[in-house]
């Protein structure tokens, strides 16, 4: 991987959700909290309307940097904080979450820390979104 360096970009990714995928998360999480599918409980706590599971959003972000790097394993450490929820229409078309990723450091065993941005349309979803990551071919 000599060409990576500080400043690389990672290809960025768009992904849809759409409420149907959240079904789909919930059952595959176990988090059926109605946040994530009544509109009237979610207004009755102050939302605007459903909202992604934040998980799901660390997800998206996650599947970035292992298809980057070429397998899931090569993530070492991931963190994020969460900024705002990522609000989800009811139509058939969701939302569109935007993912992109830069080198922030390349290190001299072959670790690279990578910096995310996860956004919908121009704000910021997550924060402090970091990865330490092996890319393929990195022993």
């Amino acid at each position: 991987m000599a060409e990576l360096q500080v400043g690389t970009e990672l290809p960025e990714r768009e992904f849809g959700v759409a409420r149907a995928d959240l079904i789909r998360y919930a059952g595959a999480s176990g988090d059926f909290n109605p946040i994530h599918w009544s509109d009237r409980v979610a207004k009755d706590v102050g939302l605007p309307t459903v909202i992604g599971h934040g998980m799901l959003t660390m997800a998206l972000a996650a599947r970035l940097l292992t298809d980057w790097a070429g397998d899931p394993g090569a993530v070492v450490e991931y963190g994020a904080r969460f900024s705002r929820p990522v609000v989800v229409p009811d139509d058939a078309h969701g939302v569109i979450v935007t993912v992109s990723g830069v080198v922030a450091n390349v290190r001299d065993d072959g670790l690279v820390d990578v910096e995310l941005t996860v956004k919908v349309d121009d704000q910021k979803m997550l924060t402090q979104a970091r990865a330490v990551v092996r890319p393929r071919g990195v022993e």
